[in-house]
């Protein structure tokens, strides 16, 4: 008891040592073989720093240098990183190129006044605070965030499945407006922005446009935009402004954001996957967000705009197989995903968690919904139709008139007396 000297502190030092050791020499194994949550828990020190090692080269590859940081309220960090090098141009067919400058708007196209809210929607602008021009700002990924996807190669990624609109699969289910049986140049919605529960980190409830091409298989082709809460990909649940793309089915191409090489970002006042603020509440004041995707004529590119105006980025017409052409369908609407065991519904909300049968201020809505046609035209749909794969937990009811165009109020609240 009396003794100063440590016993055991030889012991310790060679354990340190072996476990550097290990750290700096052991080989990295591919993303695909790297599970993050396997059955056997016993803690293996070789394993978990070959984990830790091979995360944290992923996020030197994905987290780029900043010129400057930006400290959002709700937690997150906003790089600026100069636009050149954002992870788009780590792309083979992009390295060495900078940003496109701006297509040629849809004919139509005119800015609209009403429930919108464009140069502070989101909480990390708050502050007062940009990015400089020739910087896009990128939220930063975090290990926490990777270490809750179930491996590395899919951070980022939807589950792979086969997606069909008349059906739910894999536990997602929709309720959704669609066109098809025509050819498409993209689509216009604006969008009712709420923070609807879900119930798990494994599942989540967003509400987006999906323009899509190529059969319901493996050569699916789509890009969406929307908001989004998932708690698996941001560890809370505000509602958040996000962006994918897939050309084979969620399978191995595309990402959410800017978590891969594909989507090009040119504004450098929104933020992809940064939380949206203000939303819209019961009985309460409404907000809601306008997205319009087009494919440029000239170059065949795919654009995003936000609000009235505000160029966000642009999809490389090269990322796609059936869309470097056109689409065949365009679809608008909410997804939830149900991880609840058999016989049981998941209480995750969809929208404001509320049926569209409570109309205004009380059940979430799209609003506005117009088609690009073959001439770069702006046009009214003719032939919306609706659909909801559980209409007991999730319903949707469609409707037109001289202010909003046509439109829908959809959503619901999973688990219920009707939907148990």
């Amino acid at each position: 008891m009396g003794s100063s000297s440590c016993k055991i502190c030889p012991i310790i030092s060679v354990f340190v040592w072996f476990l550097l050791f290990l750290f700096c020499v052991s080989p990295v194994k591919s993303l695909e073989s790297v599970n993050f949550n396997e059955a056997n828990q016993s803690f293996q020190p070789g394993k978990e720093l070959q984990k830790l090692k091979i995360i944290r080269a992923h996020l030197m590859k994905i987290n780029k240098p900043a010129v400057n940081t930006i400290r959002s309220p709700d937690g997150d960090l906003i790089d600026c990183v100069l636009s050149h090098q954002q992870p788009a141009f780590d792309h083979p067919h992009l390295k060495g190129q900078k940003p496109l400058d701006p297509p040629e708007r849809p004919k139509g196209h005119r800015s609209r006044s009403g429930m919108f809210f464009e140069e502070n929607f989101q909480l990390w602008s708050l502050s007062g605070e940009s990015c400089p021009e020739g910087t896009v700002p990128i939220r930063r990924t975090t290990e926490q965030e990777i270490l809750r996807a179930s491996s590395l190669s899919r951070f980022g990624r939807k589950i792979p499945r086969q997606f069909r609109r008349d059906t739910s699969s894999n536990g997602h289910e929709h309720a959704v407006g669609y066109v098809t049986g025509d050819v498409y140049y993209g689509a216009k919605a604006s969008i009712n922005v709420w923070a609807p529960q879900v119930a798990n980190q494994y599942e989540f409830s967003l509400s987006q446009m999906w323009v899509i091409a190529g059969s319901f298989g493996d050569d699916l082709n789509t890009i969406e935009a929307g908001w989004q809460v998932s708690p698996e990909l941001y560890g809370d649940n505000y509602p958040r402004f996000f962006t994918y793309w897939t050309s084979d089915a969620y399978q191995a191409t595309g990402c959410y954001n800017l978590l891969c090489s594909g989507f090009v970002q040119t504004n450098n006042r929104i933020a992809i996957g940064a939380a949206i603020s203000p939303t819209s509440s019961y009985n309460g004041g409404q907000f809601d967000i306008s997205l319009l995707v087009w494919k440029d004529p000239k170059h065949g590119n795919w654009w995003l705009e936000f609000g009235s105006g505000v160029l966000v980025g642009y999809w490389p017409s090269f990322l796609f197989t059936h869309l470097a052409d056109h689409a065949s369908m365009v679809q608008f609407g909410g997804e939830i995903v149900n991880s609840s065991p058999s016989g049981f519904h998941t209480s995750t909300q969809m929208g404001s968690g509320h049926f569209a049968g409570e109309g205004f201020g009380k059940s979430s809505y799209f609003r506005n919904l117009q088609i690009v046609d073959w001439d770069n035209s702006l046009v009214p749909l003719s032939n919306l139709k609706v659909l909801a794969d559980h209409p007991n937990c999730y319903d949707i009811q469609g409707g037109v008139n001289g202010v909003w165009g046509n439109y829908f109020y959809y959503g619901g609240p999973g688990k219920n007396s009707r939907c148990p």
